[in-house]
């Protein structure tokens, strides 16, 4: 153990090193998280994290690490692979025959394995130096600061942990150069370290303190390459996250490099997109919604065909201020909701965004009156410039919602005689193509089996969509054969995101003879916090503005339920649409509930950035917090003798002579027996009274004489005072005290 530890101290500048190199790693595995797969980003942030614990750990021989960090990372990289279904064992196979099929599952993920571990030991290596530290970093902060500025990413917070890693490697690297010119100096502070960590940690809480109260400003300059693209019109657009895939030559499907957005075309579902956090809209509004866009209902095996917007339905002009045509459902209840909406950039939609269902538009930029609305209340659209007179779209506007109480329960119970018969329901609402697979609707009857109403087997398909098939913005399609986007998706690509998971739910549906449309628009977007004493003021939320961004684009399933309307259903996992429900346990039917929202499309990829509670970020800010209010108290403490006499000084206009001081002292103590009883006559000199006191408490008799001579002393004697003797009456003070006290 003592040959352990030996080696950790002879070895300690490396090590600490080696934790910074991994923090500025793990930064650049979180900006890959939304571009590799999720076993590959999993696979080399366990593998950066073994190596560096071996090597921290176990300061052996460079080649015996090696050795061991290679079986730790073959063991590593199976194990994840059956952990995420990659690679199945056959128990009728030895290990040894299991080998190749191991070995060919692992190969594409061993380049980005290999790759993390051989970057993390060469710089881990070659940064030995403040230069090479501060070129590290600069070109670590300088991709970092690219990739923010020519990519939808946000990636302020990586360059945070990069600079934080900067700052400690840089503290390491002059402890270490300390270490070697002054070994008797770093003899001493080994032996002493106090000093040196309270002085590391005051400048890490400092920086940590001013970043977090430094005011959020928005960019004055757009940066230069997002300036060029708009101006020459290509710049980020609505985009289409259902056209990421393309037929090359020779027939095999590839992958497009497009970006989440709202979609234009959905013809062609599936591929992979990157996300793109450019802002679109602002929504002020006091329930949490998504903001519903168009509907589709033919699906013609690849995606859903009837883009026409004018011809796909009956369409009627409409007006600012009047109400609008809707399909009642006489089996719920509805709450007004108001919404306004603010653009935040300059694309063009087809429709205006909001929930359902929308009743009334009431303002349109600001104004009362607008000729480019256009309504089809069979899809519940609000159509925008559908008679193509290249109207600019809306920078605003405000509008007012019927949102539907569902009474679950009751519900729940309905058969497919109570919900449908004599209903007069479009069948279009239960097309599927002629040759939909056979495979989809036994899958759909055998995962309902349970379920004896349409609810319950819609609740059943929705469960079996969200915990069956992971979520991920790139899915692999060369797992793909079918000719089926739906069939692809449920039996050989098994992974997806909105599109996939919504067109599942609509088809399976439509295949029990439960009518379901495909709706697209956005998620509910962010919440900016606000403190906890300015949330909620008399019950009313204060804080209703909400930010939705390309990223928010998104797509979900609604479902016919005869009286009872359409009703969303969601279906892709780590989403829960907002509904409001009656709550049927007490007899007042018009109480609601409102179901959490879950996080939306980004969150889910980025793994909880929507979640609440106390995160490290909160705790490190309370550490920083906590050793900067230590620090102060430390040094009001220190200057105790110089803040004595401050008001004093103040009222002079100039710092106090000894003798001065001396005197003030003595006021001090003589005010404090005071109040102890004993007091001092007006016709007595101080001598006299500290006669008649040292014979009333002979205890402090010493002491106040001592008192007594420092005061004659400052006052009438010629001798030099100097700030030792006023210091002693300071002393001699505190003693009295303590006597008086322990006498009381």
């Amino acid at each position: 153990m003592r040959g352990w530890l030996n080696l950790q101290k002879s070895s300690w500048h490396r090590s600490i090193s080696l934790l910074w190199v991994m923090i500025i790693a793990l930064q650049w595995v979180s900006y890959t998280d939304s571009i590799w797969l999720t076993v590959t980003t999993a696979l080399v942030s366990i593998v950066l994290t073994t190596v560096a614990v071996i090597e921290i750990l176990l300061p052996v021989r460079w080649i015996y690490r090696l050795l061991m960090e290679a079986i730790a990372i073959v063991y590593i990289m199976y194990r994840t692979l059956i952990h995420y279904g990659i690679y199945l064992t056959d128990p009728m196979l030895t290990l040894r025959e299991e080998l190749p099929n191991i070995a060919a599952e692992m190969l594409p993920y061993l380049w980005f394995v290999l790759g993390a571990w051989g970057l993390l030991l060469l710089s881990s290596w070659w940064v030995s130096s403040k230069a090479r530290i501060l070129l590290f970093i600069g070109m670590n902060i300088a991709a970092f600061a690219a990739l923010d500025s020519f990519t939808p990413s946000i990636l302020w917070q990586e360059v945070a942990w990069t600079v934080f890693a900067a700052m400690g490697w840089l503290v390491t690297q002059h402890l270490r150069n300390f270490q070697l010119q002054y070994p008797n100096g770093w003899s001493y502070l080994l032996d002493y370290p106090i000093k040196v960590v309270v002085n590391i940690a005051i400048i890490f809480s400092l920086v940590i303190i001013t970043g977090v109260n430094m005011p959020e400003v928005s960019p004055t300059l757009t940066d230069p390459y997002t300036a060029w693209k708009d101006w020459n019109g290509t710049g980020t657009s609505s985009g289409s996250r259902s056209k990421g895939i393309s037929q090359t030559d020779n027939g095999n499907t590839a992958v497009n490099n497009t970006t989440s957005g709202y979609s234009m075309d959905d013809g062609n579902l599936g591929g992979g997109f990157s996300f793109d956090y450019s802002p679109v809209m602002t929504v002020t509004s006091d329930l949490r919604t998504y903001m519903r866009g168009e509907t589709r209902s033919v699906y013609s095996g690849s995606g859903w065909t009837d883009n026409d917007r004018i011809n796909r339905g009956p369409l009627k002009g409409a007006s600012v201020g009047e109400g609008l045509e809707t399909t009642v459902a006489t089996k719920v209840q509805y709450q007004a909701l108001q919404q306004t909406v603010k653009l935040l950039n300059n694309n063009d939609y087809p429709v205006l965004f909001g929930p359902y269902a929308i009743s009334k538009v009431e303002s349109v930029n600001g104004e009362n009156s607008s000729n480019g609305l256009f309504w089809r209340s069979r899809d519940s659209e609000l159509l925008w410039d559908t008679d193509e007179n290249n109207r600019k779209y809306p920078l605003s506007y405000e509008l007012t919602a019927e949102v539907p109480v569902i009474p679950v329960q009751e519900l729940t119970a309905k058969t497919y005689a109570e919900l449908y018969d004599g209903n007069t329901m479009d069948k279009q609402f239960l097309q599927l193509p002629d040759k939909f697979p056979a495979r989809v609707k036994e899958l759909a009857e055998e995962i309902t089996a349970t379920g004896q109403t349409p609810y319950e087997k819609t609740a059943l398909l929705q469960q079996y969509l969200q915990e069956t098939f992971p979520y991920t913005n790139e899915p692999d399609l060369t797992r793909s054969t079918s000719s089926d986007f739906v069939d692809s998706f449920l039996f050989e690509v098994r992974e997806g995101y909105c599109d996939y998971y919504s067109t599942a739910l609509v088809t399976m549906a439509r295949s029990l003879n439960i009518p379901a449309r495909w709706v697209k628009g956005y998620a509910p977007g962010e919440q900016a916090q606000l403190p906890d004493n300015m949330a909620l003021q008399q019950g009313r939320i204060l804080n209703n503005n909400y930010t939705i961004t390309n990223a928010d684009a998104h797509s979900w399933a609604e479902v016919y339920f005869g009286e009872y309307g359409w009703i969303p259903v969601e279906a892709t996992p780590g989403f829960n649409v907002p509904l409001l429900t009656q709550n049927e346990n007490t007899p007042d039917s018009d109480h609601t509930d409102q179901e959490e929202n879950e996080p939306d499309e980004a969150t889910a990829v980025n793994d909880g950035a929507g979640q609440t509670g106390f995160h490290l970020g909160d705790w490190a800010v309370v550490a920083a917090a906590a050793v900067l209010l230590a620090w102060l108290t430390y040094l009001v403490w220190q200057q105790r003798f110089n803040l004595r006499f401050l008001v004093q000084r103040l009222r002079n206009r100039r710092p106090l002579t000894p003798d001065q001081k001396i005197v003030a002292e003595t006021e001090l103590w003589i005010r404090y027996i005071h109040r102890k009883g004993l007091t001092k006559e007006e016709h007595e000199t101080l001598r006299e009274a500290v006669g008649r006191w040292s014979r009333e408490r002979p205890a402090i008799a010493e002491i106040l004489y001592s008192l007594l001579v420092l005061f004659e002393q400052a006052k009438y004697s010629p001798d030099v005072i100097e700030d030792k003797d006023w210091r002693r009456v300071y002393t001699e003070a505190l003693r009295l005290r303590k006597s008086m006290k322990s006498k009381n």
